[in-house]
This record gives structure tokens, sequence and C-alpha cells, in this order.
């Protein structure tokens, strides 16, 4: 097995992509909305990868956080609120708003689950900034540290409770940033004393099966490289400072902010702490370059990663899907926020 989650070309398997994944079978998958088109196409898609892998667990991601961040989408899916909407009513109403965001969570894991999705990336644990830019905004639980800590400790027991498994990003905090990773590399100029507030949220939840690294460089730590390639970054401040000693992958190679060709990254990223690297935009030979590049797992990260799938297991009883809308829908309701 190789340290590595790929994303798919299409709907389906295509034939390069079965005779990669078994010369190389890869620790997991993360799908994308260009995987997606109905129900009964989706659970057979992840049945599939399943069979080719022969894991009956094998971890297979998405990005549904709700809002603008939504793999799954009407009128297939239900549409889910974003961060704001629970920070909105922690406002006013902390416990309502905890409640409302392990309902969300719960129901929308069920909702994966049912067609095959067993880790969400997601919550986001990132603190927002003022003026900061707005690829974090309205995704994020809020300006407070506890406050998103709480919120995301809501979302990742929801998650866990409909048997996906959560993963908190982006560690150890994109909320500074003043440019959007996707397209060049934040350069993040505070002192170590103000990153305390960015850590806060993920040393509060650093027992989290599963993180996602952030591509800023942060100067305090290190200011030659983003945290996602710092051995700096990742030992001492997400290892060591942080405490989260879970299953580390880092966030997409094909964002801009990291320099260097597919398999450099590949290497790169992995020499530098993280368990898995993530590689999502399911060009064939972008992941043949990874593969060769990416050697295999250590027993560190094998480890890492059963223990993290091993953290939930398919709920019990028939799945409250409308009751917990129902219930989330009335706590936001309550505090004056306009359910989705």
């Amino acid at each position: 097995m190789q340290p590595v989650f790929f994303g798919l070309a299409g709907l389906e398997l295509s034939a390069p992509e079965r005779v990669l994944f078994a010369a190389h079978p890869p620790a997991g998958f993360i799908l994308f909305k260009r995987n997606v088109e109905s129900r009964a196409q989706l659970k057979a898609l992840t049945d599939t990868l399943r069979e080719i892998t022969g894991r009956a667990g094998v971890p297979i991601l998405i990005d549904q956080e709700g809002g603008r961040v939504a793999r799954l989408q009407p009128p297939e899916w239900d549409a889910f609120p974003t961060g704001a909407a629970f920070d909105a009513v922690y406002e006013t109403a902390p416990m309502t708003a905890i409640e409302a965001a392990r309902c969300n969570a719960m129901a929308l894991g069920l909702m994966l689950a049912e067609v095959g999705i067993n880790v969400n990336c997601a919550p986001l644990l990132d603190v927002r900034v003022q003026g900061a830019h707005d690829v974090i905004g309205d995704r994020a639980y809020g300006f407070e540290p506890l406050r998103v800590a709480a919120l995301g400790r809501a979302v990742l027991e929801g998650l866990a409770a409909a048997g996906v498994v959560g993963v908190i990003k982006h560690i150890p905090g994109h909320g500074r940033a003043m440019c959007d990773s996707h397209l060049e590399l934040p350069v993040v100029d505070v002192s170590a004393d103000e990153l305390e507030t960015d850590l806060a949220p993920f040393i509060a939840l650093k027992a989290a099966p599963m993180a996602m690294t952030a591509h800023i460089v942060y100067k305090a730590w290190d200011d030659a490289r983003p945290g996602t390639m710092s051995p700096v970054v990742i030992g001492d401040i997400i290892r060591r400072r942080i405490g989260f000693d879970g299953l580390l992958m880092s966030d997409d190679l094909n964002m801009k902010a990291l320099p260097g060709s597919t398999a450099e990254k590949t290497r790169t990223v992995l020499a530098a702490g993280c368990d898995i690297v993530l590689h999502c935009s399911g060009h064939i030979d972008e992941m043949r370059d990874v593969s060769a590049a990416a050697a295999e797992i250590s027993d560190a990260a094998r480890a890492r990663l059963d223990a993290a799938m091993a953290t939930v297991a398919a709920p019990a009883g028939p799945p409250p899907y409308a009751e917990l809308i129902a219930k989330r829908d009335a706590f936001l309701a309550r505090a004056g926020v306009v359910p989705v």
C-alpha cells in the first residue's frame, strides 16, 4: 500500500486507473463533483473501490462541509449550512449552537454513509481573522478559538455517530492567509505568540483521528517552507506543540502554493512528516508520478490510518436523517438563523 489518497477522473473507474491501483494500491481515495451523478452511480463507484482494493474499510474521502464546499448537491442531495450559521447561533445560545452542529453533522454523515463514503474532510478549525482572504471566510466557525473548538468537537461527534471519520483542517491554521493557497503561497508574518490563537482549537481537538495540513509559510516557525513541506512545522508544531498523533495528510498536492514537480512535491511532503499525500486532480500521468515517488506506506503511518478508521462503526438502528434535519432547523430558527 502506498501513502496516497487519489482522486478519480470520472463517474466510474477507467481502465488506466484500474491498472495503476492494482500495481500500486493507494491508501484511499477522494471524490469530487466530477465523480458524482446520482445515489445509485455513487454507491456503485464506492463499492467498486472497495472491491478492487479488497478492503471493506478503505478510506473514501469527500469535502462536504456545507455551503460553498459541497460535492453532493441539490436536487439529488440536501444542502447544508455554512460554519458561519452555527457561529451566529452561538453568539446568543452556545448550547443550542453545539446541538445544532452535532445534529447537522450526523445527518450529513448519514447522507455520506448511504453512498459508501466513510471520511469527510471537516470540520475546519481555522480561526477567522478580520481582513484575511475569503478562502476560509464563512466556512469557519468563528473568530474566537474556544467557540471554533466547541463547534468543531460537535461536528466530529456527529460524523462519528453516523459512521464517518472527520478530518480537522487546516492544521496548524489557515485563518490568517491573505491569499488563496489554491492559487499562490500565503505567507503569515506574525509572532509565535500571536499564532497561539490559531493553534488553540487544534490543541483542544488533538485527539481527532485525522488532520489535513495548510499550505502556508509561517515565518515565526519556518520562513523558507510551507507548513506541508516543513519538518519544523510538522514535527515541532503539529506533532509536539499541538500534540496531534493521528493520521496527518497533506492538502492537495496540485494547489499552486506548493513548489516543484508532482514527484518532487510527493517526496518532499512525505519526508517532512506527512503520513499521506493527497492528490486530487485524477490526471493519470500525475498519479503515476506520485506512485513512482511515494514508495510504501510506513509502519507508523499505516498504524495511524488503521487507528483512525477504527474510531467509527456503522450506526445502530434506522438512520434518523429526517429527524436530525428537523432538529437542526428548529435549533437554527430558535436563534433567528434561517435554515437551509
